[in-house]
């Protein structure tokens, strides 16, 4: 009788719990018919992949305030109240109040698309370094690559330079801890994003730092899809490792700063609040300077600023949409988006890798959206020199937007992000000539075959779908 009520107070406790977060109808049914089925281990597993954590802050708001403070000290007179085109005049707005982040003039942006010149430059940038280093990857193996950038943050340390590395305990599970441990030896400071043990049995087991930043000294700032591995460099079985990485050498270099320090708080209960860390910068105006935007996002933040950001910019292109993304698993808002977009008249093109980096179930998970999308008249172009795993989105000769970001739910939905938006024409049409230079190397999928696939093929794809929550 005792064990029957305290299973009864668990399950009413637990759908009252549910209800009240307001939800998706669909997803609070979910997760209430799996707690009545199952009440311990469906309340575990809610707590651990079901529960909303938006609302709880990273950093508590004085801190943040501080931050904030040095940020708009740092950028002064460089905040421009217009981007380059009216038409990006709400989106800019509606990401400042969301992400409060400034569009940002002055800037020279370099994009790579390949990981050896971009790895050269981020290492010659590091050995110029006087003040500082401070540096965030989602992976950071102990091969070769590793070990030229461990060797040179060691060095750098040596010099009395101030180094901290950031990575993700999670996609690092595997690497030895030695490798970090011999950096802190000299001097680097180390830290693990959710480290494995005790996040595992904790409700942030499914939050993941999925960012890319190296920031030099507050004036120069690296960000995108590239990570520190081997196989970034050399590709994989089937082919070369496309992506796309950016440098930033201007004043939005100070909110990619403001980033790492937030993490960096949020990690260690340390607040970096000196000035150094946002220096003034002189800038010279040119005809090559861009507008920024840093945009990040995570599941403690408010709002889901990127995925936001991306809605409000398909929902205003006019010409053309052109879409690089590794895995095509997206939230109902962006899929929405893109099918009124193509459905408008828009040229929408979704590129994609042709084969999985990481198993079978997300290819096929980003093959069962297809049906979505080509009834609208969306092109799917798959990638076939190698695996594609670029983010980014460019529209209409005038935006464009490199980052972390996949569009998946988990990148949308649940990762720590960042995205650089940039209002700037040259740097957009550079961005659109990238594309259709890696569609030369692709593969058009055409509608009426991908209607008579196999029923198996068709199924397996619907099957890996239901796991796309999670992937």
């Amino acid at each position: 009788m005792i064990y029957q009520t305290s299973v009864l107070f668990i399950i009413i406790g637990s759908l009252i719990l549910i209800i009240s977060e307001n939800r998706k109808p669909y997803i609070s049914l979910l997760w209430m018919m799996l707690v009545i089925l199952l009440p311990g281990v469906g309340l575990v597993f809610y707590f651990l992949l079901g529960k909303d954590y938006r609302s709880r802050r990273i950093i508590k708001a004085d801190e943040l305030a501080c931050l904030d403070l040095l940020r708009n000290q740092a950028t002064g007179d460089s905040v421009l109240a217009h981007p380059n085109s009216d038409k990006y005049q709400k989106l800019a707005d509606m990401m400042r109040g969301a992400n409060d982040t400034p569009l940002l003039g002055g800037n020279q942006v370099r994009i790579f698309t390949d990981f050896t010149p971009m790895f050269q430059s981020m290492l010659d940038d590091i050995a110029a370094a006087k003040s500082f280093v401070h540096i965030q990857f989602y992976i950071v193996e102990n091969d070769e690559v590793g070990h030229q950038l461990s060797d040179l943050l060691i060095r750098k340390a040596e010099q009395g330079i101030d180094v901290r590395l950031m990575y993700d305990s999670w996609a690092n599970l595997f690497v030895r801890s030695r490798y970090y441990d011999r950096m802190r030896e000299h001097g680097v400071k180390v830290q693990s994003f959710q480290k494995f043990i005790p996040s595992m049995f904790t409700r942030d087991v499914n939050c993941r730092t999925h960012r890319k930043i190296v920031v030099i000294d507050g004036l120069v700032g690296y960000t995108g899809g590239m990570n520190i591995a081997r196989r970034y460099r050399d590709g994989i079985n089937h082919g070369a490792w496309r992506d796309t990485h950016i440098r930033i050498q201007g004043p939005a270099v100070s909110q990619l700063e403001l980033s790492i320090l937030a993490d960096w708080r949020y990690c260690t209960k340390e607040l970096l609040a000196q000035p150094r860390f946002f220096p003034t910068q002189t800038i010279k105006q040119s005809s090559t300077d861009a507008i920024v935007q840093i945009i990040t996002s995570g599941p403690m933040d408010e709002w889901n600023t990127v995925m936001q950001g991306m809605v409000q910019v398909i929902a205003q292109s006019r010409r053309y949409l052109y879409i690089q993304t590794p895995y095509f698993i997206p939230t109902h808002p962006i899929l929405l988006a893109i099918r009124n977009a193509a459905l408008a008249g828009v040229d929408v093109r979704i590129m994609l890798p042709s084969t999985a980096d990481r198993g079978a179930i997300t290819l096929n998970a980003s093959k069962s959206y297809f049906r979505d999308v080509l009834p609208a008249g969306v092109k799917i172009y798959l990638y076939d020199k190698g695996f594609m795993h670029a983010k980014t989105m460019v529209c209409d000769d005038d935006f464009v937007t490199i980052g972390s970001t996949n569009l998946d739910s988990r990148s949308l939905e649940q990762n720590f992000e960042v995205n650089a938006f940039i209002y700037d024409n040259d740097l957009a049409r550079r961005q659109r000539d990238i594309f259709l230079d890696d569609q030369r190397l692709c593969t058009l999928v055409d509608p009426d075959e991908w209607r008579r696939r196999p029923p198996l093929k068709r199924f397996l794809a619907s099957a890996a779908r239901i796991l796309a929550p999670i992937l």
